[in-house]
């Protein structure tokens, strides 16, 4: 009788704590954009909402999934989203066109971004320099997968139009396009390439997955996924915010100590590409990629704006204002259960 009586008063308590959450936010009920929902750059969203994390925050969060990151972009500048889990890149480039974007917490210290070539062309195509004129996979022109090809053929010497970029979509569309041949190269994230890796389908060239490999390539920690806002969403609600700076950075503790078996148990099955045990190792592969603490410093900004410097002409250094594209004030204030 007694346990009974504990799980009847818990039944009462718990739903009055999520009312009295929801009540404390300016808006409970609210819209995320994201461009390739599956894909191991976006776990810690999947993860947030699959753990109920944004519930115990009072949110009713719908994600929206776009095709690309740059679709999830432009539909926060039109309003149909209130937030994006996108490339922190994104509220750089944003600036430069006077529109105020801000990011509030990291959610990955590393691209993640694997370019690999299509194994049959492997002996031809040993290097960047050696793309000139090839057909390469991207999720979606204007992606983050887009602009760090565009990096690399600048390093490389290569210009934008060197090659032909085309979108492959961010699931098991991208794999049959490499099965198919569609595609000489690709630059894309886990869990497709750990799965044309299975398949022995490609060779790789550039690996952001990893400290060494990121480090390599940018010389540093080159921030990716992060949740960023209008700046004018932020302030019109600085508790809602607050509750997914919380939520989110529940989510990266969660997974610091998460198992891969965990990771997979928790995610949609159709995220496994049909095969779990794949999809585990595919999270390990990423799991260096994954920022424990939400914070980007000055170091981590800057290698980011060089990146996109070296790729868009358009875009000045001197006009970047680094402290506008990230809002430490929340994650100072993150109180986890």
């Amino acid at each position: 009788m007694k346990i009974r009586t504990l799980l009847l008063a818990a039944s009462l308590i718990f739903p009055a704590l999520g009312a009295a959450r929801a009540a404390d936010v300016e808006k409970p009920d609210l819209t995320i954009g994201v461009g390739g929902k599956p894909l191991l750059y976006y776990l810690p969203l999947t993860l947030a909402e699959r753990l109920g994390y944004f519930k115990d925050e009072g949110l009713n969060v719908e994600i929206n999934d776009f095709g690309g990151g740059a679709k999830s972009l432009q539909a926060l500048i039109g309003g149909s989203v209130d937030a994006v889990t996108g490339a922190y890149e994104h509220t750089i480039r944003m600036q430069q066109k006077r529109q105020d974007i801000r990011a509030v917490i990291d959610l990955g210290r590393y691209p993640g971004i694997v370019v690999a070539v299509r194994k049959d062309e492997a002996d031809k195509i040993k290097s960047i320099a050696d793309l000139k004129g090839a057909k390469i996979g991207v999720t979606a022109p204007g992606s983050s997968t887009y602009i760090l090809m565009q990096y690399l053929f600048a390093k490389a010497g290569l210009k934008p139009d060197d090659a032909s970029f085309i979108g492959v979509g961010s699931g098991a569309s991208s794999v049959a396009a490499m099965q198919k041949g569609e595609i000489d190269a690709i630059s894309h994230l886990d869990p497709v390439i750990s799965k044309l890796e299975s398949l022995d389908a490609i060779k790789i060239l550039v690996d952001t997955r990893t400290t060494e490999g990121t480090e390599t390539l940018f010389g540093g920690m080159n921030p990716a996924a992060v949740l960023y806002f209008k700046e004018s969403f932020i302030k019109a609600n600085p508790k809602t915010v607050q509750a997914l700076t919380n939520a989110f950075y529940r989510t990266l503790k969660w997974l610091e100590k998460a198992t891969p078996e965990q990771v997979a148990a928790t995610v949609p099955e159709e995220y496994w590409l049909g095969d779990k045990a794949l999809y585990m190792k595919a999270f390990e592969a990423s799991r260096q990629a994954y920022s424990t603490d939400g914070n980007i410093d000055e170091a981590s900004m800057k290698s980011a704006l060089n990146l996109i410097t070296a790729t868009d002409p358009e875009i000045e250094a001197s006009a970047i204002d680094l402290s506008k594209t990230f809002d430490g004030s929340f994650l100072s204030k993150v109180k986890t259960p």
